[in-house]
């Protein structure tokens, strides 16, 4: 017996979670980005992190094609540019601050951590693809994280 999707949802929304964009170079070589609600740790060795792409995500295409990707786990103070990268009708990279990672990936200025990653394995998972991802690159910032909860963005307390 399985629950309905209504109690899902409001169960797993009580379990705060990362805020973090995620970023690939598609076949052409253009940059593309997604707020990600689905990114944990999988493995400390080898280093390995699950990015869960929806299928009908406007990114899940061009992402069956990519050999590697970013993450940026945005700051407290970053939401709006969470909520851009969510939005199926964004304009993209324009006049957002970013840099490039070693690996040559995009990755948003002044976030709380960066990652970049190999991608090592793809599993269909229901309505999703789970992409593991082997750790190429890290690093941490001082910054506060920006947290989603309850179906809404959220602050840890200070």
């Amino acid at each position: 017996m399985t629950i309905d999707a209504t109690t899902f949802r409001h169960v797993l929304g009580h379990v705060p979670t990362a805020v973090v964009l995620l970023t690939i170079l598609d076949e052409q070589g253009v940059d593309r980005g997604m707020t990600v609600g689905s990114f944990c740790s999988l493995s400390l060795s080898p280093p390995l992190v699950l990015a869960c792409i929806g299928n009908d995500a406007t990114i899940a295409s061009a992402m069956r094609g990519a050999t590697q990707f970013g993450i940026s786990a945005l700051a407290d103070d970053q939401e709006a540019l969470s909520r851009r990268f969510a939005d199926t009708e964004a304009r993209g990279f324009d006049g957002v601050r970013y840099h490039r990672g070693p690996n040559g990936l995009a990755l948003f200025d002044d976030a709380a951590a960066y990652l970049e990653c190999r991608i090592t394995a793809r599993h269909p998972g229901g309505d999703h693809t789970m992409v593991v991802g082997e750790v190429l690159f890290a690093q941490a910032t001082l910054r506060s994280p920006l947290i989603y909860h309850r179906s809404g963005y959220a602050r840890l307390a200070k």
